[in-house]
């Protein structure tokens, strides 16, 4: 792949010194996961404490601060499952412009709440990555607003950049990242920002074995498209897309080393054990990273962990608090 497909330096740093006064530096928190041994260190970068309890708010403060004003003052639309959802609201809400957003069916109830206590309407449309795209881009053309794409769009890269440009500041000797996966925004942004500081950090995505195209992608050395029936059968709904972007999988190709499949079981026995043991509150996308964590340890996955600090994403924490019981309440594996 060629080297332009990672953002610049300066455009990555630029980025983050746009997002101190609207996003938090979450840290790095040691974590004593079972079966660790006591020369291995793991940590978590909780994003479910960043302002709107997940890493989205980052990319979409980026997209904003990156419109012209008189663009920006016109409004913005978007389409999401949730969790971007909630970051254009916050961020449309700090720059005083209206924001309408497109939630489909099938959303986490919470999450479509907490959108609108932003300040941001909500439309709802069923649950395939067509229906959205079509619909915010209807609304948007009828009121002359900007699309803020969830993932695949530079600036959006930019802002979640930030995460790596803070995990580098913090442990500059990572031997792995662990990210999980949904359009490829997060782990695109990551990985661009450990390459460009130099780097040399395993980087592995995390999938759901029931919603695994960026997995099967990289593999195929293309995008692949997963159909909605399928993705939609994951309880991690942070990463039911259907394909990762363009851009996207271009940094990924470039940047990232492979990906880890893991299945529903594991997904809640690691955020069973995040809320019990760490005492984290996370949603199931959240956890993913634990889980392949886990699997890595055990051997039972066709790549190996490198020797050194191992640094897992927990993306964000809007889960439902029915949800919230179940975990609490569930048997942990001995």
């Amino acid at each position: 792949m060629k080297e332009t497909a990672l953002p610049t330096q300066a455009d990555l740093e630029a980025a983050r010194e746009r997002l101190r006064e609207h996003v938090r530096h979450t840290p790095l928190l040691p974590l004593t996961a079972p079966g660790v041994s006591r020369d291995r260190r793991v940590f978590v970068k909780p994003e479910n404490l960043q302002r709107t309890g997940s890493f989205k708010i980052r990319g979409a403060s980026n997209f904003l601060a990156r419109l012209d004003p008189g663009v920006r003052e016109r409004g913005v639309v978007t389409h999401s499952s949730g969790n971007h959802a909630q970051g254009v609201a916050a961020a449309a809400s700090a720059w005083g412009v209206p924001a309408l957003v497109v939630i489909p069916e099938g959303a986490p109830q919470i999450k479509v709440d907490r959108t609108r206590a932003w300040g941001a309407e909500v439309v709802r449309c069923p649950n395939t990555s067509a229906d959205r795209i079509a619909t915010a881009d209807r609304l948007a053309r009828e009121r002359d607003a900007t699309v803020v794409p969830p993932f695949d769009h530079p600036w959006i890269v930019e802002g979640q950049a930030s995460i790596g440009l803070e995990v580098h500041d913090d442990l500059a000797d990572a031997a792995n990242v662990l990210v999980c996966v949904g359009g490829g925004g997060l782990i695109a942004g990551i990985a661009a920002a450990l390459r460009r500081r130099g780097s040399k950090a395993q980087i592995l995505g995390v999938e759901p074995s029931l919603a695994a195209d960026a997995a099967e992608s990289f593999a195929a050395g293309r995008v692949v498209d997963w159909p909605a029936e399928q993705v939609t059968r994951t309880i991690a709904d942070g990463v039911r897309t259907q394909a990762v972007g363009a851009l996207t999988f271009a940094i990924i190709q470039q940047s990232v080393d492979g990906f880890v499949t893991v299945e529903e079981d594991e997904i809640l026995d690691a955020a069973a054990w995040l809320v019990q043991d760490a005492k984290l509150v996370v949603e199931p996308t959240g956890a993913l990273t634990l889980a392949a964590y886990r699997r890595l340890l055990t051997g039972d996955a066709p790549l190996a962990l490198r020797s050194g600090p191992t640094v897992l994403l927990v993306s964000g924490g809007n889960v439902e608090p029915s949800r919230l019981a179940a975990l609490g309440a569930r048997r942990l594996p001995s």
